[in-house]
């Protein structure tokens, strides 16, 4: 554990005062109910939130609050957080309770609550100056890329909606399946004329994107 530990702290060119910390943010509830990195995930995203937010508020000052608000979206999604901690190597350290388990991109939540629960240890351990300058460090492709707005696939199949029927797109849950650390929720969503697409995803939220984007690259809405 401590020799894994360290590695990842090389990794990251990070040296912890409080090793305890970086073991707590890579602890999943599977494998600990009462000291894993739920409370560090919190602290994390809006620790995350701010620093992200104070940089578009810096690079767009002539924007409105509605396209600032999209382009956050953007940066702070659960499959951004996944592919950021996955590009800083968290995969590698989580700790579940499923020892055999081998952590891989289809486990987005957990690799996402991980990553924002290092950024949770950081800021405890260090200062507010150090984790931010580490945020804006590893997101800065994603923040570069954010120059150009992309709308998501539910933000855009709702606009449709509402513009051709002036009704939402309909979704229901049809199952959750697998264990509670690494739940499969699947999700139905159609609008009106349309079949109903079935979505996956380790989330509610993830689920619902997939449907939405089979039913815009179906319905070849642009």
């Amino acid at each position: 554990m401590i020799t894994n530990i360290n590695k990842f702290q090389k990794e990251l060119k990070i040296k912890f005062k409080k090793k305890s910390l970086l073991i707590k943010a890579l602890t999943h509830k599977s494998a600990n109910q009462k000291n894993n990195n739920e409370k560090l995930e919190f602290l994390g995203d809006r620790v995350i939130g701010l620093v992200l937010s104070k940089k578009l508020f810096d690079l767009y000052p002539k924007e409105n609050e509605g396209v600032l608000d999209k382009r956050f979206a953007n940066l702070v999604n659960g499959r951004v957080c996944c592919d950021i901690g996955w590009s800083i190597g968290i995969h590698n350290y989580i700790i579940i309770g499923n020892k055999k388990k081998k952590i891989d991109k289809r486990d987005e939540k957990i690799i996402s609550d991980c990553c924002e629960a290092l950024i949770g240890a950081i800021y405890i351990d260090q200062d507010f100056n150090y984790v931010k300058n580490f945020i804006l460090k590893i997101w800065k492709k994603n923040i570069d890329k954010s120059s150009v707005t992309i709308l998501d696939s539910k933000t855009k199949l709702q606009e449709h909606s509402l513009k051709c029927y002036k009704k939402l797109p309909f979704y229901r849950l049809v199952s959750v399946d697998g264990p509670r650390h690494n739940p499969i929720y699947k999700i139905s969503v159609s609008i009106v004329g349309s079949k109903r697409f079935i979505g996956e995803g380790n989330s509610k939220q993830q689920a619902e994107q997939d449907g939405a984007s089979k039913l815009l690259k179906e319905q070849d809405i642009k």
